[in-house]
């Protein structure tokens, strides 16, 4: 049989390749008697025939996910083993994708293969984090920890995710709503204006023509406007799809003089914890390097990290590839410094998590304090000036007559 496996030598290189072998198991034993870790080992009917059917679908829910790994740690911890463990709780997946992923994950395990691999064998269904933390947690023999580490990160990542959408949502409702009345006001009352100052044999002022026009202009060229934006978001999509252009984007967001800061507080603060709960789990730092790039959000930062991972291979100090990029905070750089130098790297990393944690919340907090009156006045002001611009008019009119 065919294996394709990714393969760690003892230097902290990732190579990929096929290898042939009677079994899983005699191909596992000859990769361990010639010291390289086994990142991941598929067979490669398996992958063209049974992984393509998940990939082709969304994500696992990420809730049924860490119920999964909930109920799975203490089940491990009670001294069931990993078989009947994933055999109890497969049965009790109500989820048509994820109990299917199992079903397969537990056939895979059943057969020898390992934990780590059975869930790479599934690709972009589970986060890379997942997978490498379960195979460090094979080698040491801690599976359980792992998953109650895993856990615990997912906990603290999504709840920072939760509350700065959260802290998002009443801002964005505002402007939906000032966008909602003044399209009413331009499409509806305007018109209905239009008709009735029609019938006087009078000039309008320059503001209220403008307004009818720009009413007009909506109303009658819809169509053509519907299918500009369209073509504009088409456009836009096939740009992002272009090698390179995500990342300028993304970098483009780093620099902009309000969000920028945040942005790169954000995504500091998840490499860092990501980072520091892969050497948590016994992950080699140049390993644990290339994980956490894959998974950042922000591919400007990713690239940066990417090279960082290839400094430090070459023996640079993790902490001076950092401020080589010249894209990470200078407190994330110094926070690196001093866990290196003092063996603590992990502990650091986690620190600087929970600073840039608690900063992002304070920055969303002040945005939000700023954003959400500044919206109304502006809201105001908006609606004010239609309704000024629609009236004025009358009131001329009234002055002519009272003459």
């Amino acid at each position: 049989m065919e294996f394709r496996c990714r393969l760690s030598t003892p230097g902290g290189e990732i190579t990929e390749g096929v290898y042939v072998a009677d079994s899983e198991a005699q191909l596992r034993h000859q990769l361990e008697q010639r010291g390289l870790c086994i990142l991941s080992m598929r067979p490669r009917r398996a992958l063209s025939a049974v992984a393509p059917r998940f990939r082709s679908r969304r994500r696992v829910p990420s809730r049924v996910f860490l119920v999964f790994n909930l109920v799975v740690a203490p089940l491990l911890k009670a001294g069931l083993p990993l078989v009947l463990s994933l055999d109890i709780r497969r049965h009790r997946i109500v989820h048509p994708l994820f109990r299917a992923v199992l079903d397969d994950v537990y056939e895979r395990v059943r057969a020898g293969a390992a934990l780590s691999e059975a869930f790479a064998a599934h690709g972009p269904l589970f986060p890379t984090v997942y997978t490498a933390s379960l195979m460090a947690g094979e080698t040491s023999g801690s599976l359980e920890q792992v998953l109650r580490r895993y856990v615990a990160y997912v906990k603290v990542v999504s709840g920072v995710k939760r509350r700065t959408v959260s802290a998002l949502i009443y801002p964005a409702i505002l402007l939906a709503l000032a966008l909602a009345i003044v399209s009413i006001i331009v499409l509806r009352v305007v018109p209905a204006f239009a008709d009735f100052y029609g019938t006087f044999d009078a000039e309008l002022p320059l503001v209220t023509r403008l307004i009818v026009s720009f009413s007009s202009f909506l109303r009658s060229e819809v169509l053509l406007i519907l299918l500009g934006l369209a073509a504009l978001v088409a456009g836009g999509a096939a740009w992002l799809r272009r090698p390179g252009q995500r990342e300028r984007l993304d970098a483009l967001l780093l620099r902009l003089p309000a969000l920028g800061p945040t942005a790169r507080k954000f995504a500091t603060s998840q490499l860092a914890r990501t980072l520091g709960t892969l050497l948590g789990g016994g992950i080699p730092l140049v390993n644990s390097i290339e994980i956490a790039a894959r998974s950042v959000g922000n591919r400007a930062m990713a690239a940066a990290m990417e090279v960082v991972g290839q400094r430090v291979r070459e023996g640079e100090s993790f902490a001076g590839a950092l401020a080589a990029r010249g894209v990470f905070p200078d407190v994330a750089v110094k926070m690196a410094e001093v866990g290196e130098a003092t063996g603590a790297l992990q502990e650091m990393l986690n620190s600087l998590a929970d600073f840039y944690d608690e900063e992002i919340e304070t920055d969303l907090g002040r945005f939000v304090t700023l954003v959400e009156p500044a919206l109304l006045v502006l809201m105001g002001v908006v609606i004010a000036g239609l309704l000024l611009a629609l009236y004025m008019p009358l009131f001329q009119l009234s002055s002519v007559v009272s003459r």
